[in-house]
């Protein structure tokens, strides 16, 4: 069964589990005892944060380990800010960076800071000058992602390092969905990583922090990990950690070219196959083994199902999946439609074939879902009234959007439509809908129970 969601956690790498195996003959003793067993821990564990060291571009006294990549990312948020604290309580993120970033800020804005976050393009990438214009007097902190987790869009952070730097304010890199590819380039002050996303074990994660950075660790005092990640570290998995993180990386360079040709067809193949279709992030500076597209008229949890059951697994990112009942945060900061999403993420080693047998049952699957949804062809039939409104209160995507596109026809060109909803997404999705469908979004309007969507027909 094609696993296509490397992007969530990859399949454990081979020399991993090779060395998960041996590491958990030679390393169970505490590393920090003198006796052979402790000395022999000792050097694993020495070997591994070398390893990893050189991986990530940093001094080996620069890296620690943490239990995941999100305690890496909320470690090094709330160090940082500690540290400079006398500079101010001002925190600058970009509007798609992963939850555990976002979740750091928000607890950061609750205990009285301040948070402010950069937009993003449609393609889901910042400027440098978004973040020149952010960051002042009292900023702390600035944090962007090297790579975004559901589009594969790659950030400018050599260029936003530059800027950060000019004004005196460190960097915080979330580089989990990059690290494996190769190392973040450009002065960046602060890096977290999770070994899961390369193939490592879960349960490991990456903190770096540049000599000179100013970091003050916010838990009680512990002797381990430079006192900046407390408890008795899990090193059979380190070891697995940092030794897949070198052997991927060097296959990246021949996996990047091939992965990216795959991935070309699926952005190429899945508009041509199934209608109504809309490819998100950007085509070019993107991660090579990356493609997120999303379905008109489709429930994505449904269609996830769908895929399951024909045998590829994939995510979504899509408000309609079980795990939230909002849009994704980085599609709407993008302003892409976030109904029927498919996150296809492929690990090392996947096949042509297994690509190609994707692109087969995809348009079936889609379709499929569709006509559940009672999605089929609309007659065309003489407009109505120069304009219609729907009640679609208490419907959920994609139905308020399905309800438009069947009335849209009902009025004459240059009439409107507009349709009353209380579901979060439909102040994404039906924008996007008129862009993929040439008519034109007039607006929102608040009303007692939802909120009113006006579109005109252009065509």
């Amino acid at each position: 069964m094609p696993y296509f969601d490397s992007a969530s956690a990859a399949p454990l790498h081979p020399v991993a589990r090779q060395a998960l195996r041996a590491s958990l003959d030679e390393g169970w003793a505490d590393p920090a005892r003198l006796y052979r067993e402790g000395r022999r821990a000792r050097l694993l564990l020495d070997a591994a944060r070398e390893a990893a060291a050189e991986a990530v571009g940093c001094r080996a006294d620069e890296l620690v380990f943490t239990p995941s990549g999100t305690h890496a990312v909320h470690t090094g948020v709330a160090g940082v800010l500690a540290g400079r604290r006398r500079v101010g309580g001002h925190l600058v993120v970009s509007a798609v960076e992963h939850s555990s970033v976002l979740h750091a800020a928000a607890a950061h804005e609750a205990a009285g800071g301040s948070v402010t976050e950069v937009p993003v393009d449609r393609l889901g990438a910042v400027t440098a000058a978004g973040y020149r214009g952010a960051l002042g007097a009292s900023t702390a902190l600035a944090c962007l992602q090297s790579a975004n987790h559901e589009v594969g869009t790659v950030q400018p952070v050599a260029e936003v390092a530059e800027v950060c730097a000019a004004a005196g304010v460190p960097l915080l890199v979330d580089a989990a969905q990059s690290l494996g590819w190769g190392p973040v380039e450009g002065g960046w002050s602060v890096l977290a990583a999770s070994a899961h996303k390369w193939g490592g074990p879960p349960g490991v994660g990456l903190l770096a922090v540049r000599k000179g950075v100013r970091f003050s660790p916010q838990h009680p005092a512990d002797e381990r990990e430079s006192g900046r990640s407390p408890g008795f570290a899990n090193l059979p998995a380190i070891v697995a950690a940092a030794a897949s993180l070198r052997a991927v990386r060097a296959e990246a360079e021949a996996e990047a070219v091939r992965l990216r040709v795959l991935v070309d067809r699926i952005r190429r193949r899945v508009v041509r196959l199934v209608p109504d279709v809309e490819v998100a992030g950007d085509a070019d500076r993107r991660l090579p083994h990356l493609v997120t597209f999303s379905c008109l008229y489709v429930d994505g949890e449904s269609l996830l199902h769908e895929l399951d059951r024909a045998g590829y697994s994939v995510s979504s990112g899509s408000s309609c999946t079980s795990s939230t009942l909002t849009p994704s945060h980085v599609l709407r900061a993008m302003g892409v439609l976030s109904e029927g999403n498919v996150r296809v993420s492929l690990p090392l080693g996947t096949t042509a074939e297994e690509v190609n047998g994707f692109l087969e049952v995809l348009p079936g699957a889609v379709a499929g879902v569709r006509e559940k949804l009672g999605v089929r062809e609309v007659p065309a039939v003489a407009p109505v009234a120069d304009s219609v409104e729907l009640d679609a209160l208490g419907l959920r995507c994609p139905q308020p959007v399905i309800e438009l596109a069947r009335a849209i026809g009902t009025v004459p060109v240059g009439g409107t439509v507009t349709v009353l909803s209380d579901d979060e997404v439909a102040r994404l999705d039906i924008p996007a809908w008129c862009g993929m469908r040439g008519h034109a979004y007039l607006g929102e309007a608040q009303r007692p129970a939802g909120v009113a969507y006006t579109v005109r027909r252009l065509v």
